[in-house]
């Protein structure tokens, strides 16, 4: 019955799950219970980016047609073994000093608030208590820009990034656009990173203004792919790598390989269409966690 029940055992943690036939992304027939699913599965590739950073989730208690909630603070009835950080939020619009953050270092707790319908998972770029250790650019293309020119403009600044020695993954937002994220040193603040990353967006625009744009302006945007440098702010997160999103049918934030993003800038598939969790499950078999830095943390030019 869609009601019930059930209590398993998930690595010695007692999480009770419910209504596990829920139909979560109506138009796939996609239930609860297979969002359960994938998440236990592409948790061994999943929880290295969510380990020991502030987790935003996105709610979807009455599925992807239904109302949505972003969550902060820890839900009521928080089983005592989930990792909480206090943080603190100064300039809160709800006026509070801090926030109690759950934190998803393990695969209870992805269970868990995978049962609580937190379908969307955004994290910030930093880890708990230190400077940030990504930088990330958010590629948004203005309309009748899509996929493929964000795909061109990945390319443009995989290749500028590299003469300052910063190797970019990229990833799709499981949406319209991508995301570049870049391992960095971890030992300068927020405003330096997104200083660093506002001037690349500036160059690349100067250079291709018809391909280019790093004003947020919408009227600015059509036509041109918006490089979100902004996202390096202290306040941002951004969508996780293997999250899902809350599209019409499930996709997911998609790790690519660059020869994938290379034959999206052609126009052909392969980076132009959003992973949905089967095919991203078999690329991780494939692949294993495209998002793996080798240790690579350089240190921004300021």
């Amino acid at each position: 019955m869609a009601g019930d029940r059930l209590r398993v055992d998930v690595q010695g943690r007692a999480v009770e799950l419910s209504n596990l036939d829920k139909v979560l992304y109506p138009a796939a027939g996609f239930t609860k219970g297979e969002v359960i699913d994938y998440y236990t599965r592409i948790a061994p590739v999943l929880l290295p980016h969510l380990a020991d950073r502030a987790l935003t989730r996105i709610r979807y208690p009455d599925g992807v047609d239904g109302g949505s909630f972003f969550e902060k603070n820890r839900p009521a009835a928080t089983p005592d073994w989930v990792r909480v950080a206090t943080l603190p939020v100064p300039g809160s619009g709800k006026g509070r000093e801090t926030i109690d953050y759950v934190v998803a270092d393990d695969l209870p707790t992805l269970v868990w608030l995978a049962n609580l319908a937190a379908l969307e998972l955004h994290t910030p770029q930093w880890r708990i208590g230190t400077h940030p250790d990504l930088m990330v650019v958010d590629l948004d293309p203005g309309a009748p820009a899509a996929l493929r020119q964000c795909c061109q403009v990945a390319l443009l600044l995989r290749d500028r990034l590299a003469v300052d020695g910063v190797e970019a993954h990229p990833k799709t937002s499981g949406k319209k656009g991508m995301q570049l994220s870049c391992p960095v040193a971890g030992t300068q603040s927020a405003e330096v990173v997104s200083g660093y990353a506002k001037r690349i967006a500036q160059e690349l625009e100067q250079r291709h203004p018809r391909l280019v744009v790093s004003k947020m302006a919408k009227n600015l945007r059509p036509g041109k792919v918006f490089i979100d440098w902004s996202q390096n702010s202290a306040a941002k997160t951004t969508v996780a790598p293997y999250s899902l999103r809350a599209a019409p049918t499930p996709t997911v934030s998609a790790p690519l390989t660059w020869e994938e993003v290379e034959a999206g800038a052609a126009g052909e598939r392969p980076a132009t269409t959003p992973y949905g969790p089967t095919e991203v499950l078999d690329r991780v078999e494939t692949y294993g966690d495209l998002m793996s830095d080798g240790g690579v943390r350089p240190a921004l030019p300021e």
